[in-house]
């Protein structure tokens, strides 16, 4: 457990020995090796060892949360906040707990605005902003903090990912649940269920229903039977809306849903339209005498119930394939590096960027064999866009995706030329190229629903998800407690709208590390508005030792509380040094 056991070299004596802050170290160095349970012990020893350590207490919430335990990361979590108030890493831990809690998503962005409030200087606080943002589908204000996050720290592969997602105008795999609300997600899940399976139900009963009564009464010539096995049908719906109506026990949310999810209302409108409509068409049947002037009226019926649903299917294709900005999303996964989710994200978004191309070059190209062939010539510069991505990623580990690029851009050229020169054979390879393309995309698609594995779809996207407010704490050595402690003047800075201000105060070091000061009025009002400070003492028994304590003044009954941000120890300079 935890690496201790017996050791006759003396190891085991060391480990026994560790302080609270090694104890951390080692519990965050098992958490990046992505061995969570072993950190989580390691955490807990090393707040069995001091009890004010924030820092621990923050690692065993992220420990809790990596083994999926969040009712467990709470209180931990809480427990690191109430240590450390002014702690933007404990804050930035807390609201990354929260947002999966139901019902209290708006303090996890309260706390996340703290952080940001606390450290503006890091990216941090600014890509869990972002997180939940997008995660609510507010796409513009997610772009917007992980650009002020960029602007802070370039290199930062979380923001550069979701960034992408941002300007994909992404949605999460279950978009129907707002995550503000009370509402807990697994009702709302329960109720998206128990609509969908209502509604593919009813649209494929009468979808079968239909074709099977048209065949047995043209081909059969038993039309008056399958129309009364037709009402059998329209009968056998009633319990299975009623089944499924009882399942939604959050028929208040029901709009709402229907309103972050268009997709899922889609669905249930069409199987609502689908079964009046069949009932129509039996009812038109069973008519002694139906003019001629209703078969076309007829027929109709007939195709929304058969074909509603695999209209909507290729439109719902295309429209996912037209959402956001593929191109500039690409720049910036590929601007994240090697990171995995970003090379998934990737090749996602290249299968998007194709799917655009084919459908841009589909209708131009039969546009130009029936108005002027010699139009086509138009298409060599589709492909342009799907060219430049895959040339700027280099590598791509789908080979689906290169034989479905290497088909759609030679079929461009064949098209053009066969528009320019007249060759029937050239049509022929640019269009049955065209129609290997979907081949390669159906094949891809049926191989990944098959192994239940990540598709060449816009919801095989994911978000990049590094933990969110493990960095260690600052700490006071026992000389710069002395520092504050004895010094016979402490100096407070702090700004206000004037400038930066200089006041006398009085300190205390608490045994969590934490700086407890009395300071004027005016220092209460400015600190207000902006708590960050700094701290500066002399240690009195060794006059030319100072400390500089950087950190985040909070109010608390009489008193200042100074969370320590960053420590500072020096010595004045001595007459040698002042030469």
């Amino acid at each position: 457990m935890g690496g201790v056991g017996t050791d006759p070299s003396g190891k085991n004596d060391d480990i026994q020995d560790r302080s609270s802050r090694e104890w951390c170290d080692e519990a965050l160095t098992r958490l990046n090796a992505g061995r969570p349970e072993s950190a989580l012990e390691a955490a807990r020893r090393a707040a069995d060892l001091d009890p004010g350590a924030e820092w621990a207490y923050r690692l065993i919430s992220l420990a809790h949360e990596r083994l999926g335990r969040d009712a467990d990361a709470l209180p931990a979590a809480e427990r690191a906040v109430a240590l450390a108030p002014g702690s933007w890493l404990a804050r930035l831990r807390l609201a990354a707990v929260l947002r999966r809690r139901p019902g209290r998503w708006s303090d996890a962005v309260e706390h996340a605005e703290q952080a940001r409030r606390f450290a503006p200087e890091e990216a941090g606080p600014e890509v869990l902003l972002g997180d939940l943002a997008l995660l609510r589908g507010e796409h513009a204000r997610a772009v917007r903090h992980y650009r002020a996050a960029l602007a802070v720290a370039p290199a930062h592969p979380q923001a550069r990912v979701n960034l992408a997602l941002a300007l994909l105008r992404w949605e999460r795999p279950r978009p129907h649940h707002d995550p503000a609300w009370p509402a807990d997600p697994r009702e709302t899940g329960r109720a998206r269920r128990a609509l969908e399976v209502w509604s593919r139900q009813a649209r494929l009963l009468v979808a079968v229903a239909t074709v099977a009564i048209a065949a047995a009464a043209l081909a059969l010539d038993r039309g008056a039977l399958a129309r009364l096995a037709g009402f059998a049908v329209l009968a056998l719906l009633v319990p299975l809306t009623v089944r499924q109506a009882r399942r939604v026990r959050v028929w208040s949310y029901v709009p709402a849903m229907f309103g972050r999810d268009p997709w899922l209302g889609a669905g249930v409108v069409a199987a609502v339209v689908s079964v009046p409509a069949f009932a129509a068409w039996l009812v038109l049947g069973t008519a002694p005498a139906v003019p001629r002037a209703l078969d076309p009226v007829w027929a109709g019926l007939a195709g929304v119930v058969v074909l509603g649903w695999p209209a909507l299917a290729a439109v719902r294709a295309m429209a996912e394939s037209w959402r956001g900005r593929p191109l500039r999303a690409l720049e910036q996964a590929l601007l994240a590096g090697p990171d995995r989710t970003a090379r998934r994200d990737v090749e996602v978004t290249l299968w998007i960027v194709l799917v655009r191309t084919w459908s841009v070059l589909v209708p131009l190209v039969g546009v130009a064999l029936v108005v002027e062939p010699r139009a086509a010539v138009a298409a060599l510069a589709v492909p342009y866009p799907v060219v430049r991505g895959c040339l700027r990623a280099r590598r791509m580990d789908d080979r689906w995706l290169v034989a479905a690029t290497l088909l759609v851009v030679p079929a461009a050229a064949a098209c053009a030329a066969g528009g320019l020169l007249g060759s029937a054979w050239a049509w022929r390879i640019g269009l049955g190229a065209l129609a290997a393309a979907v081949a390669v995309f159906v094949a891809r698609a049926a191989r990944a629903w098959w192994r239940g594995g990540p598709g060449p779809w816009r919801a095989a996207l994911i978000m990049c998800d590094l933990p969110m407010g493990s960095g260690p704490s600052a700490a006071l050595t026992a000389e710069a407690r002395r520092a504050i402690s004895y010094a016979r003047g402490v100096v407070l800075a702090y700004g206000d709208g004037l400038g930066p201000r200089v006041a006398g105060a009085a300190a205390t070091v608490t045994s969590t590390g934490e700086l407890r000061l009395i300071a004027g009025t005016e220092a209460w009002e400015a600190i207000e508005a902006d708590p960050r400070v700094a701290v500066f003492a002399a240690d009195p028994l060794q006059r030319r030792y100072w400390v500089e304590v950087r950190g985040i003044a909070l109010a608390d009954a009489d008193v200042l509380r100074v969370t320590p941000k960053q420590v500072s120890v020096g010595e004045f300079p001595g007459r040698h040094q002042r030469r």
